[in-house]
């Protein structure tokens, strides 16, 4: 482990330095990689597995699996780094070991009879037809990495101004905060997803435009909320993290961008569920690439480098880029006609699950 560590670093750290990034920056970073290469492997099966049962509303597994790994990933974390002393090792270890736990309790809910309806064993039949399949999951994966890479651009932006430390830790807690939150809107988004997906294959386009708004709205009602909140609090919220005044001031400096970008989360990340209901992923790709990468980053490289606003400016030019990223999203949603989608659905269900179910049917016949 120690030697792949070695090489992870070795790999990493070269890279971040030929991009500015400090020496220290680069070396942290290219030793934590190294850790994240079995987290995010999990989450190849964890998706797959939340979806599948989300889309049965078998959602009170996915909690109960989520409060456990929680629960976990808390007691871990404070025997391996307060008791133990492992430092990122062990902070690494134990969120390594959290992730996991959800996609073997799936896993054997799944198997072991959890969905009798709809899971029937491993068959062949599961390689039938995937090229649609594929294009439309690898449409959803630009779409969520152009979403991701986007905010891990702000962070790697930051790493090039001076007093650069200071910078990515009060980033970091701001992308903390707001990450919180952001899986409240994730939530949302898995809901209309899933709510979309499931009135356009029931044949009606009334009740996926009424499931759009109410998600939308009830999202909008939470953002707007912790909108207010977090301008209260201001720089208070940085001492969950740190004792460091500098970095208290920094957040305190940054949280009405915090505010606005947690509203804006509320809304944004819904309308990409939506999309993912409707099958417009690939759509919504187009849309990140030109809004985050045509818009918005080149704003935050001018606003932070060339005039002069620095962490703040890049943030500013980003948060423009996910407000006109939300504008088109919202203008595509309103322009869709949601009849026309219903046919489409219902095409691509008599494309995949009929045949499917013939398949086994005539399985079950020759047994």
């Amino acid at each position: 482990m120690h030697n792949a560590a070695s090489s992870s670093l070795h790999l990493y750290h070269p890279i971040l330095r030929l991009l500015g990034q400090a020496e220290p920056i680069a070396a942290a970073a290219g030793n934590i990689s190294f850790w994240f290469i079995p987290a995010i492997f999990s989450l190849v099966f964890f998706f797959t597995f939340q979806l599948y049962l989300q889309s049965q509303s078998k959602n009170f597994i996915i909690s109960y699996l989520a409060a456990a790994s929680f629960a976990l990933h808390v007691l871990l974390s404070w025997i391996l780094v307060t008791k133990l002393s492992m430092g990122v090792a062990g902070a690494m270890s134990s969120m390594i070991v959290a992730w996991w736990i959800p996609v073997l309790g799936m896993f054997a809910y799944v198997t072991g009879g959890g969905c009798p309806d709809t899971w029937k064993g491993f068959s062949w039949l599961a390689f039938h037809d995937l090229w649609p399949v594929i294009r439309l999951s690898l449409s959803s994966g630009a779409m969520v990495c152009l979403e991701v890479w986007y905010n891990t651009i702000l962070v790697l932006l930051t790493g090039n101004m001076k007093d650069a430390e200071t910078a990515i830790d009060a980033l970091s807690i701001c992308l903390n905060i707001n990450g919180w939150e952001l899986m409240i809107a994730i939530g949302f988004l898995a809901a209309a997803g899933v709510r979309v997906a499931n009135e356009l294959g029931a044949g009606s386009a009334k009740n996926a435009r009424f499931a759009i708004v109410v998600v939308v709205l009830t999202s909008l009602v939470v953002g707007l909320l912790l909108f207010v909140l977090f301008l209260l609090l201001r720089g208070d919220i940085a001492y969950i993290f740190t004792e460091s005044s500098a970095v208290v001031a920094a957040v305190a400096d940054l949280s009405p961008l915090l505010a606005f970008s947690i509203l804006l989360n509320s809304v944004q990340p819904v309308l990409s569920g939506v999309a993912v209901g409707a099958g417009l992923q690939g759509l919504v790709a187009y849309v990140n690439v030109t809004c985050y990468y045509l818009v918005g980053i080149p704003l935050g490289i001018a606003l932070g480098y060339w005039i002069g606003f620095h962490v703040k400016g890049i943030w500013i030019g980003m948060l423009i880029g996910t407000a006109v990223q939300t504008f088109v999203l919202s203008w595509i949603t309103w322009r869709t006609d949601w009849d026309k989608q219903v046919v489409k659905t219902q095409a691509r269900l008599r494309r995949w699950v009929i045949p499917a179910a013939e398949g086994r049917n005539a399985e079950g016949e020759e047994a």
